[in-house]
């Protein structure tokens, strides 16, 4: 399987000859109000450091996840984004056998090749052994796993669970962050990418047990997280404010979208709870998808991924004016054929 990214703005606009500024990219799922205001400050802050090697561990950004999430520091592994970590477990983690709850994000595929894939609605099958790797809310469908089925998929287990958060900030779901303490076997990936819209900078962390982490911590490569993305991140995590109004816009528009798709032809949208929406489709997707990029926006092909079926594809829920381009495009994309 061929495994695929979002986001690949600035390679497209190279390629066709566009400004970037003139795309509207929907295949990256991205806070649609940008990064918290104090980022920008605290990035030109940091410029006055960059000569300077920063800390070998991001200590002071595991320290305020830590105070944000009420866990322990020492539960938290900072990196350089969710990819770079989710290599890393696998590199310096676990190297036993693997089961996938899909759909889950697609870079699981490339980390896992040889990972056994079962469904995420059909918990009966999940094995018992070896790591089972989940996604919450799951991706690309953005639909809510629920949380009875996880706490008894952990507590039932022999081997460790891995839960992706990456969109969880963007819902009104609990973090299983906060079961680390008690479940050792369970291991929470964060992304900062996403709802703190820091993707150029590159930053995650990995959440588990004392244990789990110190494990880990014993064969961390340094230099995992450079200083300006450290106080990007620094930043954005303490604006509540900031984050609050992302989820309030967020929900806003996404039920806006699933109304006005409600009855266009052609499409069945998947009423998520994540800052993105899931769209099977009776045409196929690609074609969809060239159609829209004609018009300088980018979706998200979900064609041919494990857990999807049939044709889909799945775009970002972003601000009123973007949304209602994407709708225009919609009215002639969507209900040709």
């Amino acid at each position: 399987m061929k495994i695929t990214h979002g986001g690949n703005i600035f390679a497209i606009a190279r390629e066709r000859g566009w400004d970037w500024k003139s795309v509207l990219d929907l295949s990256a799922s991205i806070n649609p109000l940008g990064p918290a205001p104090g980022v920008r400050p605290a990035v030109e802050a940091a410029l006055d450091r960059i000569a300077h090697y920063p800390c070998q561990g991001p200590g002071q950004l595991e320290e305020a996840l830590a105070a944000v999430w009420k866990i322990s520091p020492d539960q938290i592994l900072a990196g350089g984004g969710a990819t770079e970590l989710i290599h890393f477990v696998a590199r310096s983690g676990w190297n036993g056998p693997t089961a996938m709850a899909t759909p889950v994000w697609s870079e699981f595929y490339r980390v896992f090749p040889y990972a056994l894939k079962v469904s995420a609605a059909e918990p009966e099958t999940w094995p018992q052994r070896g790591l089972l790797v989940l996604s919450q809310p799951m991706n690309p469908t953005g639909e809510a796993i629920a949380e009875e089925t996880l706490r008894r998929a952990i507590a039932g287990r022999e081997g460790p669970v891995l839960i992706d958060e990456s969109f969880i900030e963007f819902t009104r779901l609990e973090s299983a962050v906060w079961w680390t303490e008690h479940h050792p076997n369970l291991l929470v990936l964060r992304s900062l990418s996403k709802f703190h819209a820091l993707a150029g900078l590159r930053v995650g962390a990995l959440v588990g047990s004392r244990e789990w982490m110190d494990r880990l911590s014993r064969r961390r490569e340094p230099w995992q997280v450079n200083g300006l993305a450290e106080a990007a991140a620094l930043a954005a995590i303490s604006d509540s404010g900031h984050a609050e109004r992302t989820r309030l816009l967020v929900e806003e528009e996404r039920q806006y979208l699933l109304e006005q798709l409600s009855d266009m032809p052609g499409v069945s949208v998947t009423p998520g709870v994540a800052n993105f929406l899931f769209v099977s489709t009776t045409r196929p997707a690609a074609d969809i998808c060239e159609q829209f990029l004609e018009k300088r926006i980018i979706l998200r092909n979900c064609t041919g991924l494990p857990g999807v079926e049939g044709e889909a594809i799945r775009f970002a829920v972003r601000t009123r004016p973007e949304n209602d381009r994407f709708l225009a495009a919609a009215r002639e994309c969507l209900c040709e054929g």
